[in-house]
């Protein structure tokens, strides 16, 4: 069965490739881009002309200096990082494509895409610390027992009515909100942006991207849009090429788009919900599910693997929430969770099981829009998996107002108190490795040590002249 599949992906492989060589030689495409995800959720890579993809094998990848797995937000490259120093000279790895991602992009000319993955020199391994393969590596451990995941991201953000540009000519301060009203299922105040929507929503869907719905939110300018449950790697990969594209699109429009958990601390928080069940690898079954003669539907592998993931949240919080501004989100009362319990359909718990019968999941409320999906991804089925493995047991469903309850674990309240639980986990480096471990740990530093050294308007507003 592994060779079939095996031949069937050679088969595809060549398909697409020839394809895109047939397009680009009727002068269809004349830019391919070559890109992978990077620490902090972006798209990077090349723009690669036609004629190069016509006289080179794009199998073979394209190359890309180290440090682009070792920067932090302002592309600085600080030191610390084992995988990428000037003691070894900030050498090469290979981004090679998945012909699976291949996409021509409505929205720009002649263009088409392709998601790489990361290799060393040699082109055969894999590269542990990249977004990508974190994700693949859980996916291949979930295969292995018998399970597939299948996820969906839900991405608030804000729309502004200015561009980038003048965003940050004004340091941003008093940014333009797209609109003056909370517009949470509001129909007539969406009716503003609608236009804008519209086409990404048009675009998406010519680009392989469904999108199921998308709505006003809960404050000024800010919206939702609901990504089509897919395969986890792919929906990670919808999930990097919406917010990629929807800031092109922006760009195109005078528009800018923010996926920050907390732009202002007056303002609704942007989560990043994420939906999740396991599809048995043999029935194509939801695993999930317990049937319909059950007294509780949850299955036993449902039970243990979300036991694992409430064990564990606090240990894999930097891949929830991995930036300073992430924490700002988690407040009582404010629509994103700061506890971690499970409850039926309750949008005060940290997760919320949803849906029944073959469509029985649970969604995981606690990421904002800023989150990597690969990594968001990767904790949510590393740590599933390991309550299965241990064979834990789920509590008793939460009832009530979890904002309310100070007795149960609560969410880190600062990216300072994530960096200590991921450092003293006992289950970290077993599900990601030690490279990983190491890796994620030292940026979640790096960004802490920035805000720690920076002085904010906000101190020097209370502290300037009182002290």
């Amino acid at each position: 069965m592994a060779k079939l599949l095996s031949n069937s992906s050679e088969v595809k492989t060549t398909n697409t490739k020839n394809k895109l060589i047939q397009m680009i030689k009727e002068g269809q495409i004349d830019t391919v881009i070559l890109g992978f995800c990077d620490m902090q959720g972006r798209f990077m890579g090349k723009r690669v002309t036609g004629a190069y993809c016509l006289d080179n094998d794009l199998d073979e990848g394209t190359h890309f200096c180290n440090y682009l797995l070792g920067t932090d937000f302002e592309m600085n490259v600080p030191e610390g990082y084992e995988s990428m120093n000037w003691n070894d000279g900030y050498g090469d790895w290979i981004a090679k494509p998945d012909w699976n991602t291949f996409k021509i992009i409505p929205w720009l000319e002649k263009t088409a895409s392709i998601f790489c993955d990361v290799y060393e020199m040699d082109g055969i391994s894999p590269v542990a610390v990249a977004p990508r393969n974190i994700l693949k590596s859980q996916l291949e451990k979930a295969e292995q027992i018998g399970f597939r995941p299948y996820m969906a991201s839900e991405l608030e953000f804000y729309l502004f009515s200015e561009t980038y540009e003048t965003v940050h000519e004004k340091e941003y301060r008093g940014l333009q909100t797209a609109g003056h009203v909370n517009e949470d299922y509001n129909l007539l105040q969406g009716t503003r942006n609608e236009p804008l929507y519209q086409k990404v929503r048009q675009y998406m869907d010519m680009a392989g991207i469904p999108i199921e719905s998308s709505k006003g939110e809960a404050y000024y300018g800010q919206h939702e849009i609901n990504l089509k449950y897919s395969d986890a790697l792919n929906a990670a990969d919808q999930h990097l090429f919406f917010k990629h594209g929807m800031k092109e699109i922006c760009i195109q429009n005078e528009r800018s788009v923010s996926f920050m958990a907390k732009p202002h601390h007056e303002w609704t928080g942007s989560s990043g919900h994420i939906h999740l069940s396991l599809t048995d690898a043999h029935t194509g079954k939801n695993a999930f599910f317990a049937g319909e003669d059950t007294g509780n539907p949850m299955s036993k592998t449902m039970q243990q693997f979300m036991a694992g993931v409430l064990s564990y949240t606090r240990d894999f919080s930097l891949f929830f929430a991995p930036n300073v501004n992430s924490y700002k989100r988690f407040a009582p009362n404010s629509w994103a969770p700061v506890n971690i319990v499970w409850s039926k359909d309750n949008r005060s718990a940290g997760y919320r099981v949803v849906g029944d019968s073959d469509h029985l999941r649970f969604e995981s409320r606690i990421p904002g829009a800023d989150m990597n999906p690969y990594l968001a991804y990767s904790a949510l089925i590393g740590a599933g998996l390991l309550g299965i493995e241990q064979e834990l047991e789920l509590p008793a469903e939460f009832k009530g107002n979890a904002y309310a309850d100070p007795n149960v674990k609560r969410i880190p309240s600062s990216l300072h108190e994530a960096i200590i639980c991921w450092k003293n986990s006992g289950v970290v480096s077993d599900v990601l490795g030690d490279r990983v471990a190491k890796h994620y740990l030292h940026a979640a530093m790096v960004e802490q040590q920035a805000f720690d050294g920076f002085v904010s308007d906000w101190e020097r507003a209370r502290y300037f002249e009182q002290c």
